[in-house]
This record gives C-alpha cells, sequence and structure tokens, in this order.
C-alpha cells in the first residue's frame, strides 16, 4: 500500500522517469509540445483548472467569474472579459482539456447545454505534475509537515486536510492570490498576510457562520470574488461588504440570507450578484414534498434589495429579488436604470405589479435570460426580443401570454405551473428555436405533445427543435408523446416527489432519443414499463436511474 499511495501522489513522474513506461514517451513528448503550442493566454487558464478536486463537476460560470477576478480573462474592443472567458472554456472544450457531463446535447445553434464540466483526469495529472515547476497552486490534504516551501498564487485547502493551525501559520501568503477551501471552514484560514487575495472561494463549504464572514471581510479588502453558495448557516451579509470596493462577484446562492445590506450600493464594479434559494422536484419546497433537511429560512423565493440599487450600473447578473416586499414599486423604477442586465430572475410578481414589472424591463436590450416567480392569477408580458432563456415559476392556471414574434430566439423555456392545458402546448410549440423545454406540474396532469391539424384531424410535426425535455410532477402526471413529435429529442429527463407518480406512452416516437434519466421516486413499475418501450425503439436509447436521497 506504500507504493500504491507513493504511486499516486508521483503518478506523472513515474510515468516520465520509470524505465518501465519508455513506452510512452512519444506520448508525453506530444503532450510537451501540444501544450507548448498553446496560446499564450489560454495557458494560465489550462493550469488554474487543476485546482478543482479530481473528478468533481464545476460549474461553468464558477470557473469564468474566476478567470475575470484573476485577471486571466480582460476586457477587450469588442468583447467584455466574461465574453472572452466563455470563449477561453469552448477553448479547452475543443482542446479535450476538460470534458462535458454525461448527458450534454448541442443545441440548434451549435451552442453546447452545458452548466458543469470535469477536467480530463489524465491531462489534469499533467498540469499537476508541471504547475509546482512554476510555485503556481500549493495545497493541504491529510497531514502536513512544516515546510518552507508551501508558497505561490493559488492555495486549495482540501477536505481531507486536518486543519493543523500551527502549519497553516507558518505558511507565507505574500503571493497569495485565491483561496479555495473544500470542506471544514476554520477562522484561522484568513491571514492578515493575504493583503492581495483576489478571490475567495467558500462553495459548499461547511461551518461557516456570520461572525465568520465579518472577521474575513475586514482583512480582506481587495476581493474581486466572493463565494459562500451553499453556505447555509450565513444569515446575514455585514454593513463591511460595502468596503469592498473592487467587488465583481458576489455569490450567494443557497445560504439563509433573505437580505442584502444597504452598503452593496457602494460596490459600484460589481458585476454579478447570485442570491435566492432553489431546489430540485424531489426536495421541492411546495406542500406536496416535504423537507426536512432544509431550514426554512432557505425555502424563501428571493431577497429584498436596498433602495439606490441603480446606483451598481455595471451589473450584468442580478437575482434572485423579491419584488414583494416593502419597496417593491421603488425597486421596480430602479430597475429601468439596470440597462445592462443580462440575466434576471425576480420573484413576487402579482397582480398588482406586473405591469409595472413588464415596464421596467421594456427597455434591455441586452437582457438574454428571464426567470420570473409568479403569484397565482398574475401575469406578465414579455417584450424583449432578445430573450434566450426564460423561467416562469408559479401556482399558475395558465401560461401568461407569449408574443412569439418578440421570442424568435428563444431556446430555452422552464416552466413550473398548476397544470398545462392543451392550449399551452400549441403555444409553446410555436416557439421557433427552442431547444430545452422544462416542466413541472404541482396539479393531476396530461400532457400530450401531440398537435393535430384542426379541419383534417392529421397529426402535425411538432416541437421539431427541443432535444432536451425534463419533467417533475407533485401529483399524478401522464405524458404520452405522438408519432409525429420531438423527433429531435436526444435527452427525457423525469423528476417523481414523495407520492407523486409518472407514466409514459409513445416513447418510440422520439426517434433520436439518446438517454432517459428517471430521478426520485420512481417506482418499480415505471421503470420496467420504460425499458418496455425503449426496448422497441430503434435506437436503444440508456435507461438511467437515480433513487432520491433517503431522509435521516
Amino acid at each position: 500500500m506504500d507504493t500504491v499511495g507513493s504511486t499516486n501522489d508521483r503518478f506523472m513522474h513515474t510515468l516520465e522517469t520509470n524505465p518501465e513506461y519508455d513506452s510512452l514517451r512519444g506520448l508525453f513528448g506530444w503532450m510537451y509540445s501540444y501544450f507548448r503550442n498553446c496560446p499564450d493566454s489560454l495557458k494560465p487558464c489550462i493550469f488554474y483548472m487543476s485546482l478543482f478536486p479530481r473528478g468533481q463537476s464545476v460549474r461553468r460560470r464558477r470557473v469564468v467569474r474566476r478567470w475575470v477576478a484573476e485577471g486571466y480573462s480582460r476586457d477587450s474592443e469588442d468583447k467584455s472579459a466574461e465574453q472572452n472567458g466563455e470563449k477561453f472554456f469552448s477553448n479547452l472544450l475543443d482542446l479535450s482539456i476538460i470534458q462535458y457531463p454525461p448527458q450534454v446535447v448541442t443545441a440548434t445553434s451549435g451552442d453546447r447545454m452545458m452548466i458543469s464540466c470535469s477536467v480530463n483526469g489524465f491531462i489534469r495529472e499533467y498540469i499537476v505534475s508541471r504547475r509546482m515547476e512554476e510555485n503556481l497552486v500549493f495545497e493541504l490534504e491529510g497531514s502536513c509537515d512544516i515546510t518552507t516551501q508551501r508558497t505561490g498564487r493559488h492555495l486549495i485547502i482540501r477536505e481531507s486536510w486536518d486543519r493543523d493551525k500551527i502549519v497553516f501559520e507558518t505558511m507565507d501568503f505574500s503571493k497569495l492570490r485565491s483561496l479555495t477551501v473544500f470542506g471544514r471552514w476554520k477562522q484561522f484560514l484568513v491571514s492578515e498576510s493575504m493583503k492581495l487575495l483576489r478571490v475567495l472561494d467558500l462553495e459548499d463549504s461547511s461551518g461557516v457562520e456570520d461572525a465568520d464572514l465579518g472577521h474575513m471581510l475586514k482583512q480582506l479588502r481587495r476581493l474581486k470574488f466572493l463565494s459562500l453558495r451553499g453556505c447555509g448557516e450565513i444569515q446575514h451579509l455585514p454593513s463591511s461588504l460595502g468596503d469592498l470596493r473592487q467587488l465583481q462577484t458576489l455569490d450567494i446562492r443557497h445560504t439563509s440570507i433573505v437580505k442584502l445590506p444597504g452598503s452593496i450600493t457602494k460596490l459600484h464594479k460589481l458585476q454579478y450578484i447570485r442570491a435566492g434559494t432553489s431546489v430540485k422536484a424531489h426536495e421541492s419546497s411546495t406542500p406536496c414534498v416535504s423537507v426536512p433537511k432544509l431550514d426554512r429560512r432557505r425555502c424563501q423565493d428571493g431577497v429584498m434589495v436596498p433602495g439606490r440599487i441603480n446606483k451598481l450600473t455595471a451589473l450584468h447578473t442580478l437575482g434572485v429579488v423579491n419584488i414583494s416586499t416593502s419597496g417593491g414599486n421603488s425597486i421596480l423604477k430602479e430597475l429601468k436604470d439596470l440597462t445592462q442586465l443580462r440575466k434576471l430572475g425576480v420573484s413576487g410578481i402579482n397582480r398588482r405589479n406586473s405591469e409595472k414589472f413588464s415596464s421596467a424591463i421594456s427597455g434591455h436590450v441586452h437582457l438574454e435570460s428571464l426567470s420570473v416567480q409568479l403569484d397565482k392569477d398574475s401575469g406578465i408580458v414579455l417584450p424583449s426580443k432578445t430573450l434566450q432563456s426564460l423561467k416562469l415559476h408559479g401556482p399558475v392556471e395558465k401560461l401568461p401570454v407569449l408574443n412569439i414574434g418578440e421570442l424568435s430566439k428563444l431556446t430555452k423555456l422552464d416552466l413550473e405551473m398548476a397544470t398545462l392545458t392543451e392550449n399551452d402546448i400549441k403555444l409553446v410549440d410555436s416557439l421557433p428555436q427552442l431547444c430545452t423545454l422544462r416542466v413541472k406540474l404541482l396539479q393531476d396532469s396530461r400532457l400530450k405533445f401531440c398537435i393535430t391539424d384542426s379541419g383534417s384531424g392529421l397529426e402535425l410535426p411538432s416541437y421539431q427543435k427541443v432535444k432536451v425535455l425534463e419533467i417533475a410532477s407533485c401529483s399524478s402526471l401522464d405524458v404520452t408523446f405522438g408519432a409525429n413529435t420531438m423527433r429531435s429529442l436526444e435527452l427525457l429527463n423525469a423528476q417523481c416527489g414523495s407520492g407523486s407518480s409518472v407514466t409514459f406512452s409513445g416513447l418510440e416516437n422520439p426517434t433520436e432519443l439518446k438517454v432517459v434519466s428517471l430521478e426520485g421516486c420512481c417506482s418499480d413499475e415505471l421503470k420496467e414499463e420504460v425499458e418496455r418501450q425503449l426496448a422497441q425503439h430503434p435506437k436503444n436509447p440508456v435507461l438511467k436511474v437515480e433513487e432520491a436521497p433517503v431522509s435521516t
């Protein structure tokens, strides 16, 4: 076992130097040339990917926003730093340095529908073996001895590290630009000597509390990227947040924070705010499913924002903002001034404020993604011709008015409703570029994806460009595919909550179907029936089953 451990620790060194592996020399020569010929602007991004654990998926947006904060991706004459970062990300995909997760499809426009990625395992080991040559990255894991050699620009604290304070306090942080913590947080992990720190990434770290946050912000005044995503024990942001005048990215998604402090309006360089909480269908906060593991504070729809939020004119991503709270009408007026917004999420839209909300976003010519949580019997008008992604969530019984001519670029539609009527299905079918459709229904329903000609009664081709269909149910749901519907469908995902049920018919009709994925509380009868139908499919799609986690 000692030999195995030593080989794992020096995997690439062993392959390159041990005579037993001389046959691999050509491969390593090719890899050296491969990296050497990469554009200089891309090389830092390649080495950066080794910061994330082996075999773990990482969100695309997290990577890109970190590159922007680090200065690896900068503004150019015709593109923003984030747009250039997205281009770098695509380049790494093309080079196979990062990989698609399972079940990724290609949109009709050629764009890959990807939220997360993973680093190619072999290439990651090669990167790790080279990064130490430049003192770029150092990490703490297991039980570490005191050494003066731990220094660099990026510090990674692995979940396995024993949190030895003495080891930590002997380290040199004078060149440190980023700190990433996996696992347990300890207050001593922030040091006064981290004066140049740009990135503090605590996503999904445990044990981070309000007092810890106040301690951090007093010492890390040069932060450009702050992620507390998934730190559920944090309930408040301190007013000292306003002292982070260089801050560009603030991610507090899936925390217990329900209100942003007034001092946030001092952060004129802030571009990206993500807040609020969302859960999967089988973890839903709707009455049909209990969620004992989620604190009630975390089941809120959005956060309250302070007045004068319109001073943050650099914002291009904002959400989720709760409009139904006191001062909501003032926030809607200020929303008009945030004309650079590309992605917006709001909750609390009702009959009293829906018209004002529609007016507030009418001039947002850059808006590409919109998420709206509707109260019952409310509706909105969507005037933006630039929308590519739309989410409409709420206990409404019919779709709001969709002007199809104004939604000609829409490729993703996410609906959560009481039910979806036959007219709604026809309306959605008329979206010309729709590629991804997500539907969650709260009442007993039938989804019949089949459009017939009113004169002849013959079935018409429908949903011809849809490649991803995700369905969730809180009750009983019957899904039928017509003979001429969803011929391009590649991925079908069904999520079942506790006490709900889903049935399918016509699964042989989507001729390009590759994967059927069942998640949550799916019965044995459903699995057997899906297997029977897929056995009749000409391309033998794969069935994947992911059981819901058992509550304790």
